[in-house]
């Protein structure tokens, strides 16, 4: 950890890095799409819930963001963890369409919980305790704890469900109900800044948050920079992971084993994401964003154990980018009364985007095409990056060619 974080801040961090490893143990994981099948859903209503499950998101995020910038982000976080808790025991005891789909609903109100106002807590609480240089570590040690779980836990999931099929979905549970005892012990906000324990906005200024971005083109476009790493993420290991095994004829008792392995490498690229700050934030986030594009596409022209090779690729990149790209949002929010309602804002545009994706793959896997899909998406992403970086550049010479005109009127008076 950086030097010159107090004690306080270190047990703050330590105690949301447990919250994120619980939170994230997620045992069902890769096996939901098999778990499904087995009872009887088709390919087009197990991504039909993943899109509902996207948009349910996006309803709630700007709400739950709002509220946590109004009262407290720890009752939100001890909510979140309640919520996902009963969210995992859903399919055990209702393994149908509506089950499956209302355990993903809860999943989407919990994370909404979780999502804007965790961040937000960690960089306040960093920032005010004048710790704030440790944050891009601090995430990145938070998503280290969460992938250390997953590397534990994973690999066991399909011998599980052939075990027993719904323990996964218990393991889940308990694990959430671990990180609620966890989020009661986070401590209140120092005093000081302008959002909890200073000058409160209403909530009707937080949901009027847009005037906050449309001020701010630099902060719209690294948002945008974020929805392409998102979706390629969420894209890679959640939606088209098991597809990708099954078409490439792996065993199902291997796919946890291979989540696990992918995990790893994952975790090593979050725990060093700091060795990248010599090369430039922003053009490490478009590097790493095309990595991740081209294995994907690449993926299509691999057999099985070039498959694993590139997704443990994927999983480096992804691991590596994630945290350098939560410390170039959060630096670029200037009004911290807004942070968590912006970070929810972030997240919602994501699962939108990827709300969409998943609609279109639906699309491709009822046709068998998905390698053409893994192709469009890696080409989109691609033209999608070229373009920001043109755009970012822009903004950029002019906030510079802005600050510059104050001081050349000075010395024009002078």
């Amino acid at each position: 950890m950086t030097a010159g974080v107090t004690p306080a801040a270190r047990r703050v961090i330590r105690t949301l890095n447990g919250f994120k490893l619980f939170t994230g143990l997620l045992w069902w994981l890769p096996i939901y799409y098999v778990y499904q099948r087995d009872h009887g859903l088709s390919d087009g209503e197990i991504f039909g819930i993943q899109s509902i499950y996207y948009l349910a998101f996006c309803l709630l995020e700007i709400p739950t963001g709002a509220l946590a910038d109004r009262f407290d982000y720890r009752r939100f976080l001890r909510a979140g963890a309640v919520v996902l808790t009963a969210a995992n025991l859903v399919p055990v005891a209702w393994t149908s369409y509506g089950g499956f789909l209302t355990h993903f609903l809860l999943v989407a109100l919990g994370n909404s919980l979780v999502s804007g106002a965790g961040s937000a807590y960690l960089f306040e609480y960093l920032q005010r305790t004048g710790s704030v240089a440790a944050y891009q570590q601090a995430e990145g040690s938070g998503r280290a704890y969460t992938l250390t779980g997953r590397i534990a836990g994973l690999p066991a999931a399909g011998v599980l469900m052939q075990w027993y099929a719904p323990s996964p979905y218990w393991l889940s549970a308990a694990c959430c109900a671990v990180a609620v005892l966890l989020a009661i012990r986070l401590p209140a906000l120092p005093p000081g800044g302008e959002g909890h324990g200073g000058r409160h906005t209403s909530v009707r200024d937080q949901l009027l948050v847009g005037r906050v971005l449309r001020h701010s083109p630099l902060l719209m476009l690294l948002i945008a920079q974020g929805v392409a790493v998102f979706t390629l993420v969420r894209i890679g290991q959640a939606n088209l992971f098991q597809p990708i095994l099954t078409v490439k004829e792996l065993p199902l008792a291997a796919f946890g084993v291979i989540m696990a392995v992918t995990t790893v490498f994952e975790l090593a690229g979050a725990a060093r994401s700091t060795w990248l700050r010599r090369f430039g934030d922003v053009p490490v986030v478009f590097a790493l964003t095309t990595v991740m594009a081209a294995t994907l596409a690449l993926v299509v022209v691999t057999g099985a154990t070039g498959t694993v090779i590139l997704l443990c690729v994927f999983s480096l990149a992804s691991g590596l980018v994630f945290p350098v790209q939560r410390r170039l949002v959060n630096t670029a929010i200037t009004d911290s009364r807004h942070r968590a309602t912006l970070l929810s804002l972030e997240s919602l545009i994501d699962r939108s985007v990827c709300a969409v994706v998943v609609l279109a793959l639906s699309g491709y896997l009822s046709e068998g095409a998905m390698d053409l899909f893994l192709t469009h998406v890696a080409v989109g992403t691609v033209v999608l990056m070229a373009a920001l970086a043109v755009l970012l550049r822009r903004s950029r010479q002019r906030r510079h060619a802005t600050a510059q005109a104050p001081t050349a009127t000075k010395e024009n008076v002078t």
